[in-house]
């Protein structure tokens, strides 16, 4: 299966095809045969012909498999084959006996010139290559600091590579961007069955609502409503932000106002805390945590809320 994967992830690169395998771009021949273990000798082998997903694959291959020791088990012999795998039985069916090679009378083309390919021609080849999805792997990890499976989500797919790489130069934070490209926007594009090249967010668009949150102009839970706004078509990061206010407070003097407020308000708790042991103080400090950030419409810095609500409740 990684080596079809790999196929198809090449060719997509390459522009050689779409890789749709539903609609015959690629298709995939699975040979199959068994051995009981400790015998050196192959056994015969029957092929499945023209597979047309990653999924049919596995479940074509694991239904042969199961097939021929079936069959051996019952005192069969297998025949080698061509075979058709059918979704709808999850069974492998014969089409025709397979010959041996020098059964097809195989013989050279007197009209056909040998093809000698130079070892010149494939440098050049190889020069005018794309950077391919291992060597994009590699350097997602090195020069981004992924994890192995980001790196290969993110180099998948051409497009989604460079939608990524786009996203990273403008907001400068590789490991933001990889979490914004694989499950927020990920999850857009899958419930609205668009492919990336698709996506109704620009890389430039998340690129820049990105640069908002490190810059701390808004913050991460504000972040999705500005996203879902920019995916509605209301236009750039910055313009969502100014048209709807959702600029972060950062000033500390007026976050130490509203704490004040919301303290006064929630005196009663407030005595409870200081009267608690550690473990539940820990438990109330999330309720004032969430009144301030309600007092604040979603809009103070919750770093600053956090770090100024703990001195004012433990001063």
């Amino acid at each position: 299966m990684a080596y079809v994967k790999a196929i198809h992830a090449i060719v997509r690169y390459l522009g050689i095809c779409d890789g749709n395998m539903a609609e015959g771009s690629l298709r995939c021949d699975c040979n199959v045969s068994i051995r009981p273990k400790g015998q050196v000798e192959f056994g015969t082998r029957c092929e499945i012909k023209n597979v047309n997903s990653f999924r049919f694959i596995e479940k074509a291959i694991n239904s042969e498999i199961q097939r021929q020791i079936d069959l051996i088990e019952d005192g069969g012999k297998v025949i080698q084959q061509t075979r058709l795998y059918d979704p709808n039985t999850n069974e492998t069916r014969a089409m025709r006996s397979k010959e041996e090679a020098n059964d097809y009378r195989y013989f050279p083309d007197p009209d056909l010139l040998p093809v000698i390919i130079e070892d010149s021609f494939l440098e050049e080849t190889r020069a005018t290559l794309p950077e391919l999805p291992p060597q994009k792997r590699e350097r997602f990890q090195s020069q981004f600091g992924l994890s192995t499976y980001d790196a290969s989500v993110l180099a998948s797919s051409r497009e989604q590579a460079d939608y990524f790489e786009q996203v990273v130069s403008i907001s400068g934070d590789a490991k933001l961007a990889a979490n914004w490209v694989m499950v927020e926007l990920g999850s857009l594009l899958n419930k609205q069955g668009l492919e990336i090249e698709q996506s109704p967010v620009s890389a430039e668009q998340l690129g820049g609502m990105l640069k908002r949150i490190t810059d701390n102009t808004i913050s991460g839970k504000i972040a999705k409503m500005v996203f879902e706004a920019m995916a509605n078509g209301e236009g750039s990061a910055d313009e969502v932000i100014d048209k709807r206010g959702l600029k972060q407070v950062t000033d500390s003097g007026a976050i130490e106002s509203m704490l004040d407020e919301m303290l006064a308000a929630n005196a009663e708790q407030v005595e409870q805390y200081r009267a608690a042991d550690e473990a539940k103080r820990g438990k109330m400090f999330g309720f004032f945590v969430g009144q301030a950030m309600k007092a604040s419409k979603g809009k103070a810095n919750p770093q600053q809320v956090n770090e100024l609500l703990k001195a004012k409740l433990e001063g």
